[in-house]
C-alpha cells in the first residue's frame, strides 16, 4: 500500500474509529482497548505540567487521559481527519500533521517527559520500530523520561504465530512479539519491560540506561 493510500485509509477511518473501539464485544485487534489506554496512563506516572508527546494521536483517546491529569500535551499524526477529531475533543492540545518517520516539525524538536503511543507502531517492521525508539530516546526524551507504548502484541513469537492462525493478520502490519522485540531494543541501550494486558494487546515501557 502506498503512503497516499494509507493516509486516505486513516482519513476515512476517522469517521467511525471511536465507535468501533467502543464496541463492548470488541475482539481482535481492539480487545481490552480501554484497559490498555488506562494502563499506559498509569505506567506513565505523570504529574501536572509534565510535557507529553502522543505519537499517532488519532482521535485523541489516549491524549485525553493526560489532558485530564493536567499535563501539557502535543500530538502528531499524518491523518488530517484524525487530527480534526482530536482537535474537537482536545482544543488545547498542540497538534502537528506529519509522518512519524519523516523529519518532525520544529514544534516537536524538544525534550518531553513522557512519549506515549497506542496502536501505531505495528505499522512498522521491527527494524523501523527500533530505529524510531532510538531516535526518540536520543532526541526527544528528557532526563528520567519514559516511553510507554500500547499496541497489538504477544508475549512470544510462538504466541504470535498461534494468534495468526486464529485471526486474519494484515500482511502490511507487524505485530510485536515481546521476546524478539525486547532483545532488539536492549541492544540499542534502552531498558525495556513488557506486560500482556489483553488477548492481543500489550504495553512496553522504555527508559534510557542513565534514567534514575
Amino acid at each position: 500500500m502506498s503512503q497516499s493510500d494509507r493516509v486516505q485509509l486513516f482519513d476515512n477511518w476517522a469517521r467511525y474509529y471511536d465507535a468501533m473501539v467502543a464496541l463492548p464485544d470488541a475482539k481482535f485487534p481492539f480487545d481490552g482497548y480501554d484497559q490498555l489506554l488506562a494502563e499506559v496512563a498509569r505506567l506513565a506516572g505523570v504529574k501536572p505540567q509534565m510535557r507529553i508527546l502522543d505519537l499517532g494521536i488519532g482521535t485523541g483517546n489516549l491524549a485525553a487521559r493526560f489532558v485530564r491529569a493536567g499535563c501539557t500535551v502535543w500530538g502528531i499524526d499524518f491523518s488530517a481527519e484524525m487530527l480534526a477529531k482530536a482537535h474537537a475533543k482536545l482544543p488545547k492540545v498542540e497538534l502537528v500533521q506529519a509522518d512519524l518517520l519523516s523529519d518532525w516539525p520544529a514544534a516537536l524538536r524538544q525534550p518531553f517527559d513522557r512519549v506515549v503511543s497506542a496502536y501505531v507502531f505495528h505499522e512498522f517492521d521491527l527494524e523501523t520500530q527500533v530505529g524510531l525508539l532510538r531516535r526518540i530516546a536520543s532526541q526527544h526524551l528528557s532526563a528520567n523520561g519514559l516511553i510507554v507504548i500500547a499496541d497489538i502484541a504477544f508475549p512470544t513469537v510462538a504466541a504470535r504465530t498461534t494468534a495468526s492462525q486464529h485471526w486474519a493478520f494484515d500482511e502490511d502490519e507487524y505485530y510485536w512479539a515481546a521476546d524478539e522485540a525486547l532483545a532488539a531494543i536492549e541492544r540499542i541501550g534502552l531498558q525495556a519491560t513488557y506486560q500482556q494486558v489483553s488477548s492481543c494487546g500489550g504495553i512496553f515501557t522504555f527508559t534510557t540506561r542513565t534514567a534514575g
